[in-house]
């Protein structure tokens, strides 16, 4: 197979670049020369945000396979997609299950509603989920039947540069009493960046096209295994103290943001942690144990020095360590 990344230098992009070289695929990735690319691909360089002349690297060649995980303006897909759109015989892009009208139900499919708004002629400075169902339309129309959507919601994994679990493991390995946004059997649903690329691989090598939810089940893991592990890999030095929303909430403290991955009970949760995925896990989806996930990205953090990446379109998360310290002393904390 030969495959264009269009990115894949970082996170998702380089988890399914490892992933194609790994099958002994010939790979090409097209990136902006922000970061270095891994060894034995084709590289190009050019910006896709500057229109037709960033993209003229790409006027040659013929692939199989082109895989984009944009995140920006919707017309950065739409003038690549129909660029190649003669020279490829697939397009996956990497979307978001941020592309559902929110509150998105716990249970929806694929065939939910969709957020109003989008374009796939759309430039900077759309919001992330217009942005998204932009990015889908521009692959369907320049591919159809040929586009593939994968629409992912928490991505964790090595690599990853939005800060998410590498705060958590950053905090674990502090050690001491720790903040734990209850309850511990919360479930979550999110997706190895590693398994959403072997099944991107796998999907557009069997024709595979249309949207499909590309997450773990829900209840996959839960807020409890996943901080126990993050205890566990960095030493057993933390102690979780488990704390009730509500008292978390009245602190001012934000879901998501402050303390990543964690949502309370509600419509939010619904949204994010309770998406069907019947159809992509029938489609082959496998999802790695969460502790796996834990080991691999604190193994990847450390040998990085401990400091994770950090994407310059995404604020940084985590709880700021006065805000925790006033929790942990609060009349009735745990």
């Amino acid at each position: 197979m030969r495959i264009l990344m269009l990115g894949g230098t970082e996170f998702v992009g380089r988890a399914v670049t490892d992933a194609a070289l790994g099958r002994g695929w010939q790979v090409t990735v097209f990136h902006r020369g922000h970061h270095p690319p891994p060894a034995g691909v084709r590289s190009l360089t050019g910006d896709r945000t500057t229109g037709a002349a960033g993209l003229a690297a790409l006027a040659d060649g013929r692939w199989d396979l082109v895989v984009d995980t944009w995140s920006g303006a919707p017309s950065a897909v739409r003038d690549a997609a129909r660029m190649l759109s003669g020279r490829a015989g697939h397009f996956s892009y990497v979307s978001s299950r941020s592309v559902y009208a929110y509150p998105a139900p716990a249970g929806l499919t694929e065939d939910g509603p969709l957020v109003a708004g989008a374009s796939p002629d759309a430039g900077p400075d759309v919001p992330y989920a217009q942005a998204k169902r932009g990015g889908e339309l521009a692959a369907l129309d320049a591919f159809g039947e040929k586009a593939l959507l994968a629409r992912a919601g928490l991505i964790l994994g090595p690599g990853e540069n939005i800060g998410r679990l590498p705060w958590w493991l950053t905090r674990a390995a502090r050690g001491g009493p720790m903040i734990a946004p209850g309850p511990p059997d919360a479930p979550l649903q999110y997706i190895d960046a590693r398994d959403l690329a072997e099944w991107l691989l796998d999907a557009a090598a069997g024709g595979l096209s249309g949207a499909y939810n590309t997450v773990s089940r829900p209840g996959h893991t839960t807020m409890g295994e996943l901080l126990d592990a993050c205890v566990r890999v960095t030493g057993d030095s933390a102690r979780l103290r488990w704390t009730d929303p509500d008292v978390i909430l009245a602190a001012g403290v934000e879901p998501w943001t402050d303390l990543p991955i964690w949502l309370p009970a509600g419509e939010l949760h619904d949204t994010m942690h309770q998406g069907d995925v019947t159809k992509a896990h029938a489609a082959g989806l496998r999802c790695r144990p969460v502790t796996e996930t834990v080991v691999d990205t604190w193994t990847w953090l450390r040998g990085r020095g401990g400091t994770a990446p950090q994407r310059p379109d995404r604020p940084s998360v985590g709880l700021d360590a006065r805000t925790e310290a006033k929790l942990l002393s609060a009349p009735g904390s745990p």
